[in-house]
């Protein structure tokens, strides 16, 4: 049964039976996003008691272009973990896609091929990297680890290949520019705010009468209309602190439109459960009559074209690109983002949210530690504790969900 013909079975019964269910489920192990938000409200409460800088409208406003690049690449992340592989290019594929944005950006050049199509030529560059390397997991067999190690070095020496005469390449593109600088007016951003939450509003109708039609369980109304309140009060909130400054930042409305994008993708189609499919047991899949070839490689498509794309609103975001595009923490600040948000090492579970919650975990931590003068050291060090904590709660839920036969 699909994921739009019943509602989960804690949305199902009365409120008493859905909170004795939400509670079972948590001492089997099943813990959901849980974690990943009080420890964003602990975040939230610590450094704001530390600095009053914290919590204001203007490091909210910086706070979004600052993890919107590792949110998008972590996207990709989170349906190469959920098939129970990795993709350790990321943050190469990253640079090689901010480097022909920029390349391709350039006026007065030959190539100068506007800031959307370099864009999507980018994008559809960093798919075309992840089709190769999916490719070569799916088709001959190779480890995605080798593979995408591989494709790590060999795309770190075609970015210094490309700008070892330059060196660096600035961004001149008015368009490619506003990818994660531009910010949307008071008026415009209420407007997004309204439509976000009509959406996911009609879904849920949608999705509700659907089952209804079918014979199915509609599950609680009170539930359903719970989060769209709870849909409501984060986007018109968040509109509201924005318009404190200057207005709520286009990269974050980029983030959520992808996270919108991926989850669908992920929960409402036939590719989706498949996905899932592969991550639970790739051979009982295969059994099944799933094409478990054509998911690896499409997934790692997606990979390479979520990087990619990060690249971009890397680059946007620093105005340029240099011969360390793609270096630094980017690669495990993406695959730490996905795990810390929900995702399981282990395959088969995790949602696409996933990278936004873990991004702004990771993001919110680092400027906070910034605001409070923290060297890089001492941010490093917090983030790789806070990945072992998510690790060693998903090896500890997973063997608990095992014990209770879930």
């Amino acid at each position: 049964m699909s994921a739009v013909e019943a509602p989960p079975p804690e949305q199902q019964g009365s409120l008493r039976e859905i909170a004795h269910g939400w509670v079972e489920r948590l001492k089997a192990g099943d813990v959901g996003s849980l974690p990943v938000i009080l420890a964003l409200v602990f975040i939230t409460i610590f450094f704001s008691l530390k600095t009053s800088i914290f919590f204001t409208a203007v490091n909210f406003n910086n706070l979004m272009p600052q993890m919107a690049g590792t949110a998008v690449i972590a996207i990709g992340v989170v349906f190469v973990l959920l098939i129970g592989e990795i993709d350790l290019s990321i943050g190469s594929v990253s640079g090689i896609g901010g480097v022909i944005v920029a390349e391709l950006q350039m006026p007065g050049t030959n190539h100068n091929f506007g800031g959307l199509a370099a864009i999507l030529l980018a994008v559809g560059a960093g798919a075309a990297i992840g089709a190769l390397q999916g490719s070569i997991v799916a088709l001959i067999g190779v480890p995605s680890f080798v593979v995408t190690l591989a494709g790590l070095l060999a795309f770190q020496g075609v970015i210094l290949q490309a700008l070892g005469v330059q060196g660096v390449i600035g961004i001149q593109s008015p368009l490619v520019l506003k990818v994660a600088n531009y910010v949307l007016s008071p008026t415009a951003g209420w407007v997004v705010a309204g439509i976000v939450v009509a959406g996911y509003a009609g879904g849920m109708l949608a999705g509700i009468v659907g089952r209804q039609r079918r014979g199915l369980p509609a599950g609680n109304l009170l539930i359903a209309a719970g989060k769209v309140l709870g849909i409501a009060a984060a986007a018109f909130g968040a509109v509201a602190i924005s318009n404190h400054n200057r207005g709520f930042p286009f990269a974050g409305i980029l983030v959520i439109a992808l996270i919108i994008i991926g989850s669908y993708l992920s929960r409402r189609t036939s590719f989706g459960r498949h996905v899932y499919a592969v991550g639970g047991n790739a051979e009982a899949a295969r059994r099944a009559g799933i094409n478990v070839a054509r998911v690896r490689i499409l997934v790692f498509t997606i990979s390479g074209a979520m990087a990619a794309l990060g690249g971009v609103v890397f680059a946007s975001r620093l105005n340029s690109v240099d011969l360390t595009a793609g270096q630094g923490t980017v690669l495990l600040d993406s695959i730490a983002a996905a795990v810390i948000g929900g995702t399981s090492l282990f395959g088969g579970r995790g949602w696409v949210r996933s990278a936004l919650l873990g991004a702004l975990v990771i993001k919110s931590v680092e400027n906070g530690l910034d605001l409070l003068g923290q060297t890089d050291a001492i941010k490093d060090i917090t983030t790789g504790l806070i990945l072992l904590g998510a690790v060693t709660l998903d090896t500890i839920s997973k063997r608990r969900l095992a014990r209770s036969g879930r």
